[in-house]
């Protein structure tokens, strides 16, 4: 299963946030197995838009609890929160199309 993240991101902090992302989030979530898969910047919304994968038939939650108590999280502290205006985030399946 995959998750679609969309972060609004506070005005002025997209550059640090990219820079949190790429050198903190990132490596924290492929650490506990959770591989980011694609990221999208919507530069006109001041949007971060992101895909996570949890491995095939994952407790999510689960996931998610594991994934808060590491160490790579922990040692974000308030960082990703401090950025973070809004945030969406939708629960995706691979759907089949229709031959």
């Amino acid at each position: 299963m995959d998750q679609m993240r969309s972060y609004t991101i506070n005005k002025g902090m997209m550059d640090s946030w990219i820079k949190l992302f790429e050198s903190g989030i990132k490596p924290a979530h492929e650490a506990v197995g959770m591989p980011v898969v694609a990221t999208w910047v919507n530069a006109d919304h001041n949007q971060f838009i992101w895909v996570r994968r949890f491995p095939e038939g994952a407790d999510v939650p689960a996931k998610e609890a594991e994934f808060r108590e590491s160490e790579g999280f922990k040692s974000l502290g308030s960082q990703p929160g401090d950025h973070i205006a809004k945030m969406d985030v939708q629960n995706l399946e691979q759907g089949k199309l229709a031959a």
